[in-house]
């Protein structure tokens, strides 16, 4: 008989009981201890939701812009393409005046120098 206890007045309840409800009380307890964790968990896993989504729309905003300053760039350099041909132009236009001014002076000067001699 190691199985059976004798009943004891003064504990109405036999200490396997009162173990069984520790036991109980204490599982409750750790399954709230769990179940503070879990929350707490969660709450960290919202906070880094939210924080990834605030990320994405930073990203999204940079992408927009970088998108924005390339096709700014794009545009500047057609328009420096075309500026420095222009300016190519009225540089070719400018020494082509020169040259013909220099032929026309030089004309002017030797013509009659040439019918001065010939006679």
């Amino acid at each position: 008989m190691s199985g059976a206890q004798a009943y004891d007045p003064y504990n109405p309840f036999n200490d396997e009981a009162t173990a069984e409800q520790q036991q109980k009380s204490q599982s409750g307890q750790n399954i709230q201890n769990l179940q503070r964790n879990l929350e707490e968990a969660a709450g960290v896993m919202r906070n880094n939701i939210e924080h990834i989504n605030q990320r994405g729309e930073v990203l999204e905003d940079i992408d927009t812009r970088a998108d924005g300053l390339a096709n700014n760039a794009k545009l500047f350099n057609k328009q420096a393409n075309q500026v420095r041909k222009d300016m190519w132009k009225k540089n070719l236009k400018l020494k082509l005046c020169l040259v013909l001014v220099v032929l026309i002076i030089l004309i002017v000067i030797i013509v009659p120098i040439a019918i001065h001699f010939s006679n």
